[in-house]
Protein backbone atom coordinates (compact mmCIF):
# COMPACT_ATOMS: atom_id res chain seq x y z
CA UNK A 1 0.00 0.00 0.00
CA UNK A 2 2.68 2.16 1.04
CA UNK A 3 4.66 1.62 -2.21
CA UNK A 4 1.45 2.22 -4.27
CA UNK A 5 0.58 5.34 -2.66
CA UNK A 6 4.53 6.78 -3.33
CA UNK A 7 4.05 5.60 -6.38
CA UNK A 8 0.78 7.90 -7.01
CA UNK A 9 2.49 10.58 -5.73
CA UNK A 10 5.79 10.64 -7.39
CA UNK A 11 3.90 10.43 -10.90
CA UNK A 12 1.63 12.78 -9.70
CA UNK A 13 4.76 15.30 -8.74
CA UNK A 14 6.64 14.63 -12.00
CA UNK A 15 3.51 15.37 -14.01
CA UNK A 16 3.62 18.74 -12.32
CA UNK A 17 6.69 19.63 -13.01
CA UNK A 18 6.74 18.76 -16.50
CA UNK A 19 3.00 20.36 -17.25
CA UNK A 20 4.48 23.24 -15.64
CA UNK A 21 7.72 23.36 -18.06
CA UNK A 22 5.16 22.79 -20.98
CA UNK A 23 3.32 25.37 -20.28
CA UNK A 24 6.10 27.37 -20.06
CA UNK A 25 7.01 27.31 -23.62
CA UNK A 26 4.52 27.32 -25.91
CA UNK A 27 6.69 29.15 -28.58
CA UNK A 28 9.06 26.56 -28.41
CA UNK A 29 6.21 23.72 -29.05
CA UNK A 30 4.95 26.06 -32.14
CA UNK A 31 8.43 25.62 -33.31
CA UNK A 32 9.08 22.15 -33.58
CA UNK A 33 6.10 21.77 -35.57
CA UNK A 34 7.19 23.83 -38.13
CA UNK A 35 11.03 22.45 -38.33
CA UNK A 36 9.15 19.14 -38.32
CA UNK A 37 7.24 20.14 -41.64
CA UNK A 38 10.61 21.85 -43.00
CA UNK A 39 11.95 18.31 -42.53
CA UNK A 40 9.40 16.66 -44.91
CA UNK A 41 9.25 19.47 -46.89
CA UNK A 42 12.88 19.50 -47.86
CA UNK A 43 14.34 16.00 -47.39
CA UNK A 44 12.83 13.24 -49.99
CA UNK A 45 11.87 10.20 -48.43
CA UNK A 46 12.81 8.11 -51.77
CA UNK A 47 14.70 9.09 -54.67
CA UNK A 48 13.93 9.09 -58.48
CA UNK A 49 14.76 5.99 -60.50
CA UNK A 50 17.86 5.58 -61.86
CA UNK A 51 17.89 7.08 -65.67
CA UNK A 52 18.81 3.81 -68.33
CA UNK A 53 22.48 4.62 -69.93
CA UNK A 54 22.73 4.06 -73.53
CA UNK A 55 24.83 5.32 -76.11
CA UNK A 56 22.66 7.87 -77.13
CA UNK A 57 21.51 8.76 -73.44
CA UNK A 58 22.13 12.56 -73.16
CA UNK A 59 24.76 13.99 -70.83
CA UNK A 60 21.83 14.97 -68.88
CA UNK A 61 21.34 11.53 -67.99
CA UNK A 62 24.80 10.48 -66.93
CA UNK A 63 24.58 13.59 -64.42
CA UNK A 64 21.79 12.63 -62.76
CA UNK A 65 22.69 8.99 -62.61
CA UNK A 66 25.61 9.90 -61.33
CA UNK A 67 23.46 12.70 -58.46
CA UNK A 68 21.54 9.69 -57.41
CA UNK A 69 23.71 7.08 -57.04
CA UNK A 70 27.17 8.54 -55.88
CA UNK A 71 28.17 7.73 -52.58
CA UNK A 72 29.52 10.65 -51.85
CA UNK A 73 25.74 12.63 -52.32
CA UNK A 74 24.07 9.71 -50.14
CA UNK A 75 26.60 10.93 -47.37
CA UNK A 76 26.34 14.58 -47.96
CA UNK A 77 22.38 14.21 -47.86
CA UNK A 78 22.99 11.85 -44.55
CA UNK A 79 25.23 14.49 -42.95
CA UNK A 80 22.44 17.11 -43.92
CA UNK A 81 19.64 15.15 -42.47
CA UNK A 82 21.78 14.84 -39.03
CA UNK A 83 21.95 18.08 -39.14
CA UNK A 84 18.08 18.34 -39.47
CA UNK A 85 17.55 16.30 -36.45
CA UNK A 86 20.00 18.07 -34.18
CA UNK A 87 17.67 21.16 -33.68
CA UNK A 88 15.00 19.84 -31.50
CA UNK A 89 17.23 18.53 -29.29
CA UNK A 90 19.26 21.40 -28.98
CA UNK A 91 16.01 23.57 -28.31
CA UNK A 92 14.83 21.11 -25.53
CA UNK A 93 15.07 20.80 -22.21
CA UNK A 94 17.76 18.01 -20.46
CA UNK A 95 15.92 14.63 -19.52
CA UNK A 96 14.54 15.19 -16.01
CA UNK A 97 16.23 12.58 -13.64
CA UNK A 98 15.04 10.15 -10.85
CA UNK A 99 17.25 10.72 -7.49
CA UNK A 100 17.57 8.41 -4.63
CA UNK A 101 19.25 8.80 -1.33
CA UNK A 102 19.09 6.77 1.90
CA UNK A 103 20.58 7.43 5.82
CA UNK A 104 22.01 4.13 6.93
CA UNK A 105 23.80 3.51 10.50
CA UNK A 106 22.75 0.09 12.25
CA UNK A 107 19.53 0.59 10.06
CA UNK A 108 18.06 2.11 7.30
CA UNK A 109 17.20 5.76 9.10
CA UNK A 110 15.70 7.32 5.63
CA UNK A 111 14.96 6.27 2.21
CA UNK A 112 14.37 9.40 0.07
CA UNK A 113 13.67 8.79 -4.13
CA UNK A 114 12.85 11.39 -5.86
CA UNK A 115 12.75 13.84 -9.20
CA UNK A 116 15.25 16.31 -10.72
CA UNK A 117 14.16 18.66 -13.54
CA UNK A 118 16.95 20.83 -15.02
CA UNK A 119 15.82 24.02 -16.21
CA UNK A 120 17.48 26.09 -18.55
CA UNK A 121 16.57 29.09 -19.52
CA UNK A 122 14.39 29.49 -22.68
CA UNK A 123 16.48 32.49 -24.30
CA UNK A 124 19.17 29.95 -24.03
CA UNK A 125 17.51 27.36 -25.50
CA UNK A 126 16.39 29.50 -28.45
CA UNK A 127 20.12 30.70 -28.85
CA UNK A 128 21.02 27.47 -28.94
CA UNK A 129 18.34 26.27 -30.85
CA UNK A 130 19.37 29.26 -33.65
CA UNK A 131 22.66 27.53 -33.79
CA UNK A 132 21.47 24.08 -34.27
CA UNK A 133 19.50 25.54 -36.98
CA UNK A 134 22.47 27.58 -38.76
CA UNK A 135 24.40 24.43 -38.65
CA UNK A 136 21.50 22.88 -40.86
CA UNK A 137 21.81 25.28 -43.28
CA UNK A 138 25.46 24.71 -43.48
CA UNK A 139 24.92 21.49 -44.34
CA UNK A 140 22.10 22.17 -47.11
CA UNK A 141 24.93 24.32 -48.83
CA UNK A 142 27.42 21.58 -48.46
CA UNK A 143 24.90 19.01 -49.60
CA UNK A 144 24.19 21.42 -52.94
CA UNK A 145 27.78 22.02 -53.34
CA UNK A 146 28.31 18.03 -53.09
CA UNK A 147 25.86 17.77 -56.07
CA UNK A 148 27.75 20.68 -57.86
CA UNK A 149 31.42 18.87 -57.66
CA UNK A 150 29.83 14.96 -58.91
CA UNK A 151 27.65 16.75 -61.66
CA UNK A 152 31.23 18.84 -62.42
CA UNK A 153 33.20 15.76 -62.31
CA UNK A 154 30.68 13.78 -64.33
CA UNK A 155 30.60 16.29 -67.00
CA UNK A 156 34.81 16.42 -67.84
CA UNK A 157 34.67 12.89 -68.05
CA UNK A 158 32.05 12.83 -70.48
CA UNK A 159 34.07 15.41 -72.52
CA UNK A 160 37.29 14.00 -72.04
CA UNK A 161 35.55 10.60 -73.30
CA UNK A 162 33.95 12.69 -76.58
CA UNK A 163 37.28 14.50 -77.16
CA UNK A 164 39.25 11.25 -77.28
CA UNK A 165 36.45 9.20 -79.32
CA UNK A 166 37.13 12.16 -82.04
CA UNK A 167 40.48 12.21 -81.57
CA UNK A 168 41.56 8.75 -82.17
CA UNK A 169 39.23 8.71 -85.50
CA UNK A 170 41.42 11.37 -87.04
CA UNK A 171 44.64 10.31 -85.62
CA UNK A 172 43.26 6.94 -87.74
CA UNK A 173 42.61 8.83 -90.72
CA UNK A 174 46.09 11.08 -90.46
CA UNK A 175 47.89 7.53 -90.17
CA UNK A 176 45.93 6.23 -93.14
CA UNK A 177 46.87 9.24 -95.21
CA UNK A 178 50.74 9.02 -94.29
CA UNK A 179 50.77 5.59 -95.06
CA UNK A 180 49.07 6.54 -98.44
CA UNK A 181 51.72 8.77 -98.75
CA UNK A 182 54.56 7.15 -98.78
CA UNK A 183 52.99 4.15 -100.43
CA UNK A 184 52.55 7.10 -103.39
CA UNK A 185 56.08 8.24 -102.41
CA UNK A 186 57.57 4.58 -103.21
CA UNK A 187 55.13 3.97 -106.56
CA UNK A 188 56.81 7.35 -107.82
CA UNK A 189 60.30 7.07 -106.77
CA UNK A 190 60.18 3.50 -108.31
CA UNK A 191 58.89 4.80 -112.05
CA UNK A 192 62.15 7.60 -111.16
CA UNK A 193 60.14 10.52 -110.73
CA UNK A 194 61.83 13.35 -108.97
CA UNK A 195 64.18 10.16 -107.06
CA UNK A 196 65.78 12.73 -104.56
CA UNK A 197 62.56 14.26 -103.42
CA UNK A 198 60.69 10.89 -103.40
CA UNK A 199 63.37 9.40 -101.59
CA UNK A 200 62.99 12.20 -98.88
CA UNK A 201 59.37 11.71 -98.79
CA UNK A 202 59.18 7.66 -98.33
CA UNK A 203 61.46 8.86 -95.04
CA UNK A 204 59.19 11.63 -94.01
CA UNK A 205 56.03 9.54 -94.84
CA UNK A 206 57.29 6.50 -92.47
CA UNK A 207 58.10 8.81 -89.46
CA UNK A 208 54.63 10.61 -89.45
CA UNK A 209 52.75 7.10 -89.86
CA UNK A 210 55.56 5.87 -86.76
CA UNK A 211 54.59 8.71 -84.89
CA UNK A 212 50.98 8.69 -85.26
CA UNK A 213 50.84 5.00 -84.46
CA UNK A 214 52.54 6.25 -81.19
CA UNK A 215 50.08 8.40 -80.93
CA UNK A 216 46.91 6.82 -81.52
CA UNK A 217 48.19 3.48 -78.95
CA UNK A 218 48.43 6.40 -76.15
CA UNK A 219 45.30 8.00 -76.88
CA UNK A 220 43.34 4.29 -76.57
CA UNK A 221 45.40 4.55 -73.40
CA UNK A 222 43.94 7.91 -72.32
CA UNK A 223 40.44 6.34 -73.64
CA UNK A 224 40.54 3.57 -71.04
CA UNK A 225 41.73 5.72 -68.56
CA UNK A 226 38.60 8.42 -68.81
CA UNK A 227 36.11 5.35 -69.29
CA UNK A 228 37.23 4.30 -65.72
CA UNK A 229 37.01 8.17 -64.54
CA UNK A 230 33.45 7.88 -65.85
CA UNK A 231 32.21 5.05 -64.45
CA UNK A 232 33.85 6.52 -61.00
CA UNK A 233 31.96 9.74 -61.59
CA UNK A 234 28.63 7.41 -61.97
CA UNK A 235 29.55 5.93 -58.69
CA UNK A 236 29.93 2.90 -60.01
CA UNK A 237 32.23 0.47 -58.07
CA UNK A 238 34.87 -1.40 -60.31
CA UNK A 239 33.32 -4.78 -59.48
CA UNK A 240 30.14 -4.16 -61.66
CA UNK A 241 29.06 -3.93 -64.81
CA UNK A 242 30.48 -0.73 -67.12
CA UNK A 243 28.08 1.60 -67.90
CA UNK A 244 27.24 2.81 -71.71
CA UNK A 245 29.63 4.91 -73.25
CA UNK A 246 28.19 7.93 -74.56
CA UNK A 247 28.59 8.68 -78.76
CA UNK A 248 27.85 12.47 -78.30
CA UNK A 249 30.06 15.32 -80.29
CA UNK A 250 31.62 18.06 -79.26
CA UNK A 251 30.20 21.34 -79.91
CA UNK A 252 30.65 24.84 -78.58
CA UNK A 253 28.32 25.82 -75.29
CA UNK A 254 26.82 29.50 -75.70
CA UNK A 255 27.29 31.54 -72.73
CA UNK A 256 25.66 34.32 -71.29
CA UNK A 257 26.95 37.81 -70.91
CA UNK A 258 29.88 38.86 -68.65
CA UNK A 259 27.77 40.39 -66.13
CA UNK A 260 25.17 37.75 -65.68
CA UNK A 261 27.80 35.54 -65.50
CA UNK A 262 29.50 37.53 -61.99
CA UNK A 263 26.00 38.01 -61.34
CA UNK A 264 25.03 34.55 -61.31
CA UNK A 265 28.84 33.50 -59.06
CA UNK A 266 27.67 36.37 -56.35
CA UNK A 267 24.00 35.28 -55.87
CA UNK A 268 24.63 31.05 -56.42
CA UNK A 269 27.81 29.99 -56.26
CA UNK A 270 28.05 26.68 -53.95
CA UNK A 271 31.43 27.54 -52.35
CA UNK A 272 30.21 31.19 -51.56
CA UNK A 273 26.66 30.29 -50.48
CA UNK A 274 28.56 27.65 -48.24
CA UNK A 275 30.59 30.29 -46.65
CA UNK A 276 27.66 32.71 -46.12
CA UNK A 277 26.47 29.74 -44.04
CA UNK A 278 29.19 29.66 -41.97
CA UNK A 279 29.14 33.22 -41.13
CA UNK A 280 25.27 32.93 -40.05
CA UNK A 281 26.26 29.92 -37.72
CA UNK A 282 29.19 32.48 -36.61
CA UNK A 283 27.17 34.79 -35.47
CA UNK A 284 24.43 32.28 -33.78
CA UNK A 285 27.87 31.05 -31.81
CA UNK A 286 28.20 34.62 -30.67
CA UNK A 287 24.66 34.50 -29.17
CA UNK A 288 24.79 31.36 -27.31
CA UNK A 289 28.33 32.37 -25.70
CA UNK A 290 26.43 35.63 -24.84
CA UNK A 291 23.79 33.36 -22.73
CA UNK A 292 26.63 31.60 -21.01
CA UNK A 293 26.53 34.40 -18.85
CA UNK A 294 22.87 33.55 -17.30
CA UNK A 295 22.40 30.84 -14.70
CA UNK A 296 20.53 27.72 -14.84
CA UNK A 297 18.30 26.43 -12.31
CA UNK A 298 17.67 22.28 -11.29
CA UNK A 299 14.52 22.13 -9.15
CA UNK A 300 13.55 18.75 -7.51
CA UNK A 301 11.24 17.18 -4.90
CA UNK A 302 12.38 14.00 -2.51
CA UNK A 303 10.35 12.11 -0.07
CA UNK A 304 11.08 9.85 2.88
CA UNK A 305 9.10 6.87 2.76
CA UNK A 306 10.48 5.74 5.84
CA UNK A 307 8.71 8.20 7.84
CA UNK A 308 5.25 8.36 9.23
CA UNK A 309 3.68 10.78 8.15
CA UNK A 310 5.75 11.17 4.87
CA UNK A 311 8.50 13.91 4.75
CA UNK A 312 9.00 15.83 1.93
CA UNK A 313 12.01 17.40 0.53
CA UNK A 314 12.14 20.21 -2.04
CA UNK A 315 15.24 20.70 -3.25
CA UNK A 316 16.73 23.80 -5.88
CA UNK A 317 20.45 24.46 -7.60
CA UNK A 318 21.59 27.46 -9.16
CA UNK A 319 24.69 27.32 -11.59
CA UNK A 320 26.97 30.70 -10.53
CA UNK A 321 28.82 32.04 -13.87
CA UNK A 322 31.24 34.41 -11.39
CA UNK A 323 34.35 33.22 -13.82
CA UNK A 324 33.47 36.55 -16.00
CA UNK A 325 36.84 35.99 -17.42
CA UNK A 326 35.91 32.80 -18.67
CA UNK A 327 33.11 34.01 -19.96
CA UNK A 328 34.61 37.20 -22.01
CA UNK A 329 37.07 35.02 -23.95
CA UNK A 330 34.24 33.05 -24.96
CA UNK A 331 32.47 35.61 -26.05
CA UNK A 332 35.74 36.79 -27.95
CA UNK A 333 36.21 33.69 -28.95
CA UNK A 334 32.51 33.43 -30.78
CA UNK A 335 33.10 37.11 -32.17
CA UNK A 336 36.51 36.66 -34.00
CA UNK A 337 35.32 32.92 -35.55
CA UNK A 338 32.25 35.40 -36.87
CA UNK A 339 35.51 38.30 -38.11
CA UNK A 340 37.44 35.14 -39.74
CA UNK A 341 34.02 33.66 -41.46
CA UNK A 342 33.13 37.13 -42.53
CA UNK A 343 36.44 37.84 -44.05
CA UNK A 344 36.50 34.84 -45.81
CA UNK A 345 33.53 35.25 -47.66
CA UNK A 346 35.06 38.31 -48.81
CA UNK A 347 38.57 36.01 -49.87
CA UNK A 348 36.47 34.08 -51.69
CA UNK A 349 34.46 36.68 -53.55
CA UNK A 350 37.94 38.13 -54.65
CA UNK A 351 39.50 34.51 -55.36
CA UNK A 352 36.14 33.77 -58.22
CA UNK A 353 36.10 37.11 -59.47
CA UNK A 354 39.99 36.04 -60.68
CA UNK A 355 38.57 32.83 -61.25
CA UNK A 356 35.74 33.95 -63.58
CA UNK A 357 38.18 36.21 -65.23
CA UNK A 358 40.86 33.20 -65.73
CA UNK A 359 37.87 31.50 -67.32
CA UNK A 360 36.83 33.97 -69.46
CA UNK A 361 40.02 34.22 -70.82
CA UNK A 362 40.48 30.99 -71.63
CA UNK A 363 36.91 30.59 -73.54
CA UNK A 364 37.97 33.66 -75.56
CA UNK A 365 41.21 32.33 -76.49
CA UNK A 366 40.13 29.02 -77.24
CA UNK A 367 37.16 30.83 -78.98
CA UNK A 368 39.85 33.10 -81.52
CA UNK A 369 41.40 30.05 -82.08
CA UNK A 370 38.11 27.99 -83.25
CA UNK A 371 37.38 31.44 -85.20
CA UNK A 372 41.04 31.76 -87.11
CA UNK A 373 41.13 27.59 -87.71
CA UNK A 374 37.34 28.06 -89.19
CA UNK A 375 37.28 31.12 -91.16
CA UNK A 376 41.00 31.20 -92.57
CA UNK A 377 43.27 27.76 -91.58
CA UNK A 378 40.83 25.05 -93.06
CA UNK A 379 39.67 27.52 -96.17
CA UNK A 380 43.51 28.19 -96.78
CA UNK A 381 44.11 24.18 -96.74
CA UNK A 382 41.19 23.38 -98.99
CA UNK A 383 42.35 25.53 -101.20
CA UNK A 384 45.78 24.26 -101.56
CA UNK A 385 44.55 20.65 -101.96
CA UNK A 386 42.02 21.65 -104.74
CA UNK A 387 45.20 23.66 -106.18
CA UNK A 388 47.29 20.06 -105.34
CA UNK A 389 44.67 18.62 -107.68
CA UNK A 390 44.44 20.60 -110.10
CA UNK A 391 48.05 20.33 -111.03
CA UNK A 392 48.30 16.67 -110.62
CA UNK A 393 45.36 16.64 -113.36
CA UNK A 394 47.44 19.15 -115.29
CA UNK A 395 50.45 16.99 -115.04
CA UNK A 396 52.79 19.60 -113.28
CA UNK A 397 52.43 18.31 -109.64
CA UNK A 398 52.39 14.38 -108.26
CA UNK A 399 49.65 12.55 -106.18
CA UNK A 400 52.21 13.07 -103.35
CA UNK A 401 50.96 17.11 -102.69
CA UNK A 402 47.32 15.82 -102.28
CA UNK A 403 47.52 13.39 -99.72
CA UNK A 404 49.80 15.85 -97.59
CA UNK A 405 47.14 18.49 -98.01
CA UNK A 406 44.51 16.20 -96.62
CA UNK A 407 46.69 15.35 -93.91
CA UNK A 408 47.74 18.82 -93.38
CA UNK A 409 44.08 19.31 -92.78
CA UNK A 410 43.09 16.29 -90.89
CA UNK A 411 45.96 17.59 -88.56
CA UNK A 412 44.14 20.99 -88.46
CA UNK A 413 41.02 19.62 -87.24
CA UNK A 414 42.92 17.73 -84.79
CA UNK A 415 44.40 21.42 -83.22
CA UNK A 416 40.28 22.75 -83.72
CA UNK A 417 39.07 19.76 -81.54
CA UNK A 418 41.62 20.50 -78.90
CA UNK A 419 40.97 24.31 -78.74
CA UNK A 420 37.35 22.86 -78.43
CA UNK A 421 37.84 21.07 -75.63
CA UNK A 422 39.82 22.99 -73.43
CA UNK A 423 36.92 25.36 -74.20
CA UNK A 424 34.56 23.39 -73.16
CA UNK A 425 36.32 22.27 -69.78
CA UNK A 426 36.43 25.98 -69.28
CA UNK A 427 32.48 26.15 -69.14
CA UNK A 428 31.80 23.28 -67.19
CA UNK A 429 33.94 25.34 -64.58
CA UNK A 430 31.58 28.42 -65.22
CA UNK A 431 29.07 26.24 -64.74
CA UNK A 432 30.33 25.25 -61.45
CA UNK A 433 30.92 28.45 -60.40
CA UNK A 434 27.29 29.38 -61.18
CA UNK A 435 25.86 26.26 -59.69
CA UNK A 436 24.41 25.04 -63.01
CA UNK A 437 26.39 22.05 -63.41
CA UNK A 438 23.84 20.00 -61.96
CA UNK A 439 20.02 19.92 -63.22
CA UNK A 440 18.61 19.29 -59.71
CA UNK A 441 17.39 21.57 -56.76
CA UNK A 442 19.48 20.03 -53.65
CA UNK A 443 16.54 18.36 -52.18
CA UNK A 444 15.69 16.05 -55.42
CA UNK A 445 18.48 13.30 -54.56
CA UNK A 446 19.40 12.05 -51.16
CA UNK A 447 19.99 8.59 -50.21
CA UNK A 448 21.82 5.84 -52.02
CA UNK A 449 20.73 4.20 -54.50
CA UNK A 450 22.76 0.83 -54.44
CA UNK A 451 19.89 -0.99 -52.81
CA UNK A 452 17.60 -0.74 -55.56
CA UNK A 453 19.75 -0.99 -58.67
CA UNK A 454 18.89 -3.99 -60.25
CA UNK A 455 14.89 -3.45 -59.26
CA UNK A 456 14.23 -0.81 -61.97
CA UNK A 457 13.92 2.32 -59.84
CA UNK A 458 11.52 3.54 -57.41
CA UNK A 459 9.47 6.18 -57.17
CA UNK A 460 10.50 9.16 -56.51
CA UNK A 461 9.68 13.20 -56.91
CA UNK A 462 10.98 14.27 -60.30
CA UNK A 463 13.76 17.22 -61.58
CA UNK A 464 11.64 20.30 -61.20
CA UNK A 465 11.72 21.96 -64.82
CA UNK A 466 13.45 25.79 -65.20
CA UNK A 467 17.20 25.11 -63.46
CA UNK A 468 19.21 23.22 -66.42
CA UNK A 469 22.30 24.56 -67.84
CA UNK A 470 22.75 26.06 -70.33
CA UNK A 471 21.76 24.04 -73.70
CA UNK A 472 24.79 21.69 -75.29
CA UNK A 473 25.82 18.90 -77.76
CA UNK A 474 27.56 17.63 -74.59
Amino acid sequence: MIRSTFLATLAASSLALLVGCATAQPERKQTTSDHAGMISQELPSTPGPLPTLTAASSPEDFVRYALLNHPSVAAAWHDWRAAQAAVLPARSLPDPQLTFQADIASTVMSLMPGLMVELMSSGKRAAMGREAEAATALSRRQYASTLIKVATETRRALIELSFLDQAIALRSASFAVAEQSGQLAASEYAAGRGMNASLTAQVQAGDTAARLRSESESLNERRTAAHIRLKSSLGLQASEPDPAEPRSVLSATALPPDDVLWQRVQTTNPELATMRAMVEMAVAGVDVARRGGSPDFTVGLMTDVKQAPWMWRPTATMTLPIWRSKIHEAITAAQSRQEAAVARVAAEQLNLAAELAQMLAMIREADRMLAYIDSSALPSLRRTQATAEAGYRAGTAGATMIVEASGMELAMHTERLAALRERELAVVGLLAMTADAAPALPSDVGPDRRADRGRGGASGPALPAGNEPTPSTL
